[in-house]
């Protein structure tokens, strides 16, 4: 990969820790993923406007089929990363989200297409599942330290079940996006652009029924809606901007370094507990994703 593609993709994983960071401490509910949205078209506006929406009517009724199927299950993933890191910490949402689409994908592969991993394969597939088990666990996963609060259990395991199904969705928008980018010659920023704008009558019903909390929250959240509507489209543009330089095999798994800036900030910027363990399995979890890739 050459030096220049490999600092866009830093950059961008370290950008997508960054909104994830915000989207956990000043995330709110419903109101929080229609004000993103909303955020997102406003803000970027300007640069689609210059770009030029002259591509739009050539889309064809396919490519637009896959811009709305990819608004629709962004919004179901960003719902669900919301919920997710409400139930529980940065550290064990994020890096299980990031490490179990391809844990999933892998296991399908072999499950349904018989297809076969290989050594370096099995070992990458061993990896993402002991990373999750080293955040899920920490120290009790080798009969040391004690966890006296219920609760706190409760809400590790929480954690995983709301990453495992953030991961699936993942991997849907994922493979939806790229095939609309590849073959379709979807323009990137239009499609993260019409998705956002999909995405906000999607969301408005949710909001409605209870508008009457909309003011609260926005006051409370506007600092994460302008962090992650600034944000998350640039990392994205960043790992496009680097994928025409560099082999998709490559870009892909280098951008899960992005779980190892989640989990540093994550404890030290949230003080959320247990942080060597959790850089230890996030870690663990990005070398287990680039040897399922490679």
């Amino acid at each position: 990969m050459p030096a220049s593609a490999l600092a866009l993709v830093l950059t961008a994983a370290l950008l997508h820790a960054l909104w994830n960071l915000a989207a956990k401490k000043w995330g709110g509910g419903p109101h929080f993923v229609f004000a993103c949205a909303v955020g997102v078209v406003l803000f970027w506006l300007p640069a689609v406007l210059w770009i030029g929406l002259g591509e739009l009517p050539g889309w064809s009724p396919l490519a637009w089929g896959f811009v709305v199927a990819s608004a629709v299950v962004h919004l179901l993933y960003f719902n669900c990363l919301i919920a997710g890191y409400k139930a529980s910490d940065l550290t064990v949402v994020y890096p299980v989200a990031r490490g179990s689409g391809p844990l999933l994908s892998a296991t399908a592969a072999v499950l349904l297409l018989d297809e076969h991993l290989g050594v370096l394969g099995t070992l990458g597939l061993a990896g993402v599942v002991g990373g999750i088990l080293l955040i899920t666990m920490g120290p009790r996963l080798l009969g040391r330290g004690t966890d006296p609060e219920v609760t706190a259990t409760i809400r590790r395991r929480r954690g995983v079940y709301w990453g495992m199904a953030t991961g699936t969705l993942i991997a849907g928008y994922t493979v939806l996006d790229g095939y609309a980018v590849k073959v379709l010659a979807v323009s990137p920023l239009l499609l993260d652009y019409c998705g956002n704008v999909l995405r906000v009558p999607m969301q408005l019903p949710v909001v409605l029924r209870n508008l009457h909390s909309f003011n609260a929250e926005m006051r409370r959240t506007w600092k994460g809606v302008l962090a992650v509507a600034i944000i998350s489209p640039l990392a994205y543009v960043l790992v496009l901007l680097a994928v025409r330089d560099a082999p998709l095999s490559r870009v892909a798994p280098a951008r899960e370094v992005s779980m190892l800036f989640a989990a540093l900030l994550g404890g030290q910027l949230l003080g959320e507990g247990e942080r060597r363990w959790r850089i230890a399995g996030a870690a663990l979890i990005g070398v287990g994703v680039i040897a399922l890739a490679i």
